[in-house]
């Protein structure tokens, strides 16, 4: 097979850089959906969705907090 009939794997959609990037806050992965988000997954799109993720992960804490301490 020649190296220019390789075809890339399609981009990820938003929803599963999401639920990867969620399952990787808790670390629980399974290797073949490891294997599966390490070629459809780019970069940026994980750089957005943890940054994202982590902000939302820091705003519900605060919000939890204020509730109980109120």
């Amino acid at each position: 097979m020649p190296m220019g009939d390789v075809q890339k794997p399609a981009k990820a959609t938003p929803l599963q850089v999401a639920k990867a990037v969620l399952w990787s806050f808790f670390g629980i992965r399974k290797r073949a959906a490891y294997e599966k988000d390490a070629v459809s997954l780019t970069l940026p799109q994980v750089v957005v969705a943890g940054i994202i993720g982590a902000l939302v992960l820091v705003l519900s804490l605060i919000v939890l907090v204020r509730l109980v301490t109120s």
